[in-house]
């Protein structure tokens, strides 16, 4: 998996656990792409600070997931539910299959 939809489904799963200050930062870095120099700028601390924020979040987000392995287990039942779509011929259960998949 690589490390932006890992990151990714991480914070999907975990971000309302962190606080809104680690929440604003990783969101910028990671998910819109600002440089550290620019959000270091907006947020008035340094860069190593926020290289600093961004790296101790996601070992929070992935403790968390140690713990809970909810992304562990969502990535397992996407999969099977994935091969009940490749294994049937009944259409019904296609449907169903998808529908899951959506709702997941």
């Amino acid at each position: 998996m690589d490390k932006i939809y890992e990151r990714s489904l991480l914070y999907d799963f975990y971000g309302e656990l962190l606080t809104e200050h680690q929440k604003r930062i990783f969101e910028e870095v990671v998910f819109e792409d600002c440089s550290l120099a620019e959000v270091a700028e907006e947020h008035a601390v340094s860069r190593q600070g926020v290289h600093d924020m961004i790296k101790r979040t996601t070992k929070t987000l992935e403790r968390y997931e140690d713990k809970l392995g909810l992304v562990r287990k969502f990535l397992y039942l996407k999969e099977r539910v994935n091969e009940i779509m490749v294994l049937t011929d009944d259409e019904r259960i296609r449907q169903l299959s998808k529908e899951i998949l959506e709702e997941l």
